[in-house]
């Protein structure tokens, strides 16, 4: 309410201005061919003269009537409003009892447009107008308005008139059907006429410009009828030239709107993920979460998914050679329980070579998970078993290196050190802090960083990639530092050793297995980051699968040879054969 009270407040203001400024400026006196008294009055507005076209310093007001200004198409309007209201008024039909008046205001400038909405809105025998709260009640001189033709003097028209109600159309019109010189006048429920009309077009071949009936059209019934031989067309050879703004746009193209009409459009590709709905092209859609579409599509299509199964090559190539180490290592633990009292098997740590064995069948029990469609369960085991075995295997392999340093290099320097160690079985308690220290990061691992299936959208459009998030996860990051760690300890207690019996002397065979694991894991590394489809884990099953073989055969291949080939040297004769000579060459030194 305060908000139409301000707008009233303020168009009375202007409004009285207005009307002191057109009330003195101009003589409200009517010619008798503008104005007719009846019982409702009809406005006319139409412009008799054409506008002052010199430019202006500044506002003035323009008067219509000046030499060498009259406007033909504004006379003819005005004497077809006076013809039609008195063809009303003559017939006893149409408005019986009731008489029809009009006033017309030749609008040949805004100014002018302005003049006459001042005396249409004034109150009946007065030159005022009233602002009341209520604008229904209001009852200014015309009841209705019929003009301007022109847009911005009819904006200006319909700003002023439409706070007090005064309609461009009455509301009875769709009511009248009379007989006008042999043609029905009538209108349907939208007030549009319904009567026939000739099309006529211009003709400017002579110099002077001529009219020419083309075609007709017809209500009763509905009927249009065009003779497209009359019609003069400007092109080339009479040609009919194209009416639209832009042309059609090529499949999978939307069509965005240039400026506010709808013809005028630029052809816009939609992008890869979107496609073009017929029922709308002027928007490319994006596809469904499920489905993916090229570029310029017009429908997308569902995507593939992809896994790296059971049956291909590449997973028949990996399980055999799983299997086949997983078979090597159950039977090498056969043979060493076999020979557990030869000294080959005594040097390579006795009962502590079942836990290293055991713990590289883990680690490939868990490769397994590797293949086939991913579950919780393959997510859950995989990375966490094989790094745990790995870490047990090292664990053992760092502690047994240590030994044999300490053995013969510091245990006849630090007696007392050395028979604590023995005593408290130092070794395996290494072996068992150092293991369960990777178990808790595993168990926080999948507490925390829960590995989970997961279906991968961003790497390739048209696919669907089915993988586990264990390799994005922090506890993937802390049990592959925690491992490499292990490796590095290992290189450098069996370093130290590089020296020790021949026997005894492992620092090139786990040099050579650490060596292979760090190739195989910057290899994977390096293929990862550039590659991110289906076969990444196989790439991830071939880096642990070389590092576990790598490990074993490292550690355990020469001494299956020694046992299998060479017994001669499986004795204890030449075991100590060996530590006396190492004895001599330390004495000598």
């Amino acid at each position: 309410m305060l908000l139409q009270a301000a707008r009233l407040v303020g168009l009375q203001l202007s409004l009285s201005l207005s009307c002191c400024w057109a009330f003195s400026c101009h003589s409200t006196e009517s010619s008798p061919d503008f104005s007719l008294p009846g019982d409702y009055l009809l406005a006319g507005l139409f412009p008799i003269h054409s506008d002052y076209l010199e430019v202006r310093s500044r506002p003035m007001v323009t008067l219509c009537d000046r030499s060498n200004s009259f406007n033909s198409h504004g006379y003819h309007l005005f004497q077809a409003m006076r013809f039609s209201i008195e063809e009303i008024n003559n017939s006893t039909a149409l408005l019986p009892n009731v008489t029809l008046g009009y006033e017309l205001y030749d609008v040949c400038s805004e100014s002018a447009s302005v003049y006459a909405m001042l005396r249409i809105l004034s109150v009946p025998g007065t030159h005022h107008i009233e602002i009341q709260g209520d604008t229904s009640r209001y009852s200014p001189t015309a009841v209705a308005v019929i003009g301007p033709s022109s847009t911005n003097h009819a904006t200006a028209a319909a700003s002023m008139l439409s706070p007090f109600l005064v309609p461009l159309l009455l509301e009875q019109i769709h009511k009248v059907n009379f007989l006008l010189h042999e043609d029905v006048v009538t209108f349907n429920d939208n007030g549009d006429p319904l009567s026939s009309y000739d099309i006529i077009a211009w003709d400017w071949s002579g110099p002077k410009w001529t009219f020419q009936v083309i075609g007709s059209s017809r209500w009763s019934p509905v009927r249009l009828d065009i003779n497209k031989t009359k019609i003069q067309w400007h092109g080339k050879d009479n040609q009919v030239p194209t009416s639209v703004c832009s042309s059609n746009c090529l499949e999978g193209h939307a069509q965005v709107i240039v400026g506010v009409h709808h013809c005028c459009f630029e052809c816009v590709p939609c992008e890869a993920g979107t496609f073009l709905n017929k029922s709308d092209p002027h928007r490319c859609q994006p596809c469904g979460k499920e489905e993916w579409a090229p570029k310029r599509s017009q429908t997308c299509f569902p995507r593939t998914v992809v896994f790296l199964a059971w049956h291909e090559p590449v997973s028949w190539v990996l399980l055999a050679a799983n299997t086949l180490l997983l078979l090597v290592v159950v039977g090498t633990a056969g043979l060493f329980a076999w020979h557990l009292e030869t000294p080959v098997v005594r040097s390579a740590g006795g009962k502590l070579c079942f836990l290293m064995l055991g713990s590289l069948a883990v680690g490939s029990c868990g490769l397994y998970g590797f293949l086939g469609k991913p579950t919780l369960i393959m997510c859950l085991l995989r990375q966490t078993l094989f790094a745990l075995g790995l870490a047990i295997f090292l664990s053992c392999l760092t502690i047994r290196s240590f030994q044999l340093v300490f053995i013969f290099k510091f245990s006849a320097k630090l007696p007392i050190f050395y028979r604590a160690w023995v005593q408290h079985h130092g070794a395996g308690l290494f072996v068992v802090i150092s293991s369960t220290a990777q178990l808790l990061i595993c168990l926080t691992w999948l507490a925390v960083w829960t590995p989970l299936p997961t279906r991968e959208y961003q790497r390739f459009p048209q696919l669907v990639m089915l993988d586990c998030t264990e390799a994005k996860s922090l506890g993937f990051v802390l049990a592959f530092i925690y491992n490499s760690l292990l490796s590095v300890s290992t290189f450098a207690c069996s370093y130290l050793g590089k020296d020790l019996p021949e026997n005894y002397n492992e620092a090139k065979c786990v040099t050579f297995s650490l060596l292979l694991n760090f190739v195989s894991w910057i290899a994977f590394f390096t293929t990862a980051s550039v590659y991110q489809g289906k076969y990444l884990p196989a790439v991830t099953m071939l880096a642990a699968l070389s590092c576990l073989s790598g490990g074993f055969s490292g550690y355990f291949l020469p001494k299956c040879y020694v046992i299998l080939c060479r017994p001669d040297l499986n004795s204890t004769a030449y075991f100590q054969a060996s530590i006396q000579e190492y004895t001599r060459r330390c004495s000598s030194t």
